[in-house]
């Protein structure tokens, strides 16, 4: 038997071998498990920095939010005008501002409806793109014809200007039913982009194999669009709506600096920045620390949003 002969039928021998040596077992030793859309995603996120520094950025403000008591032990409501735009002192790491009140500890109580504004108005943003996006790319037709042009109307109309006419013809001062007001309104009038996306992803998918194979062996319109397509379509929906939520955000800020968002009684970044801009000539602080807080938060959903798309887009690896 020549040295090749030798070596081959080792190899053969080794191969027939389990993991403990015995005869007969096939080698556990095999080419790696083919990674998903996800896994390869989650590999080049984790490679990126500005991922986890958009992602830290959403944390902290996460938790601002829902425990704010554990970045303040101040009152945001407790104001005494003696301490009028005075600077930093004991709690009060910015100073005061123009009606005495603890400049960081508004600043930080006002994360909270910022932050719920922008995450029920996204909320209800994915469900409308989902439902409308998912029947418009499914059926086609007339129905998407139909649907499509929806899109088109309501995207022709500016977000905000329609948000002020709307607003205003409202007019309550309910903290609660503001707070609703808004969130809806912000939601009617921002889920095209969004519908616009989970449509060409549906399009794309309803070509598929699995979805004939599908439908060959039966399933109904509404199992294959819930079971087989609408996974496909929720990754590129959620990095839409990832950055619409940084939006909606900025938005509501917007408003409320106009004074036709969110109520008085309500803390909010706008209105402090509304009250800061017309006494920056005495304080600049009350005007500087609520800015920085909503730039960098608009800005971190943003970067969040644009980081995950990039990962889970194949042409840009």
């Amino acid at each position: 038997m020549s040295d090749f002969e030798t070596v081959a039928a080792t190899e053969n021998q080794a191969a027939r071998r389990g993991p403990s040596g015995e005869p007969g077992t096939p080698n556990q030793v095999g080419p790696n498990k083919p990674r998903s859309l996800a896994g390869d995603a989650w590999r080049d996120l984790r490679r990126k920095p500005i991922f986890w520094i958009a992602l830290l950025l959403v944390v902290i403000v996460t938790l601002m939010a829902i425990f704010p008591s554990l970045f303040t032990g101040s009152d945001p409501k407790d104001c005494a005008l003696d301490r009028q735009n005075q600077g930093p002192s004991g709690g009060a790491i910015f100073g005061f501002g123009f009606q005495g009140c603890d400049t960081y500890a508004r600043a930080v109580y006002g994360t909270r409806a910022s932050l719920l504004v922008g995450a029920l108005s996204a909320l209800i943003t994915g469900v409308i793109a989902l439902a409308v996006g998912l029947l418009a790319g499914y059926f086609g037709g007339w129905a998407d014809a139909v649907l499509s042009r929806v899109i088109d109307i309501v995207l022709g109309i500016p977000l905000l200007l329609a948000a002020i006419v709307l607003l205003k013809r409202i007019g309550t001062d309910n903290p609660n039913f503001r707070l609703g007001a808004v969130v809806v309104v912000l939601a009617v009038l921002g889920w095209t982009t969004a519908a616009r996306v989970v449509r060409s992803s549906v399009i794309t998918a309803k070509e598929q194999d699995y979805v004939a194979a599908a439908r060959m062996l039966g399933a109904g319109h509404l199992r294959i669009m819930l079971r087989h397509i609408l996974p496909n379509a929720l990754a590129p929906a959620i990095v839409v709506l990832t950055i619409a939520l940084g939006s909606f955000i900025a938005a509501e800020a917007t408003l409320s600096f106009l004074g036709i968002g969110l109520s008085q009684e309500t803390i909010s970044w706008g209105q402090d920045i509304d009250t800061g801009r017309v006494h920056m000539r005495e304080s600049s602080t009350p005007l500087l620390v609520p800015s920085t807080f909503l730039a960098l938060t608009v800005l971190a959903f943003i970067m969040l949003g644009d980081a995950i798309r990039d990962a889970f887009d194949p042409k840009l690896r």
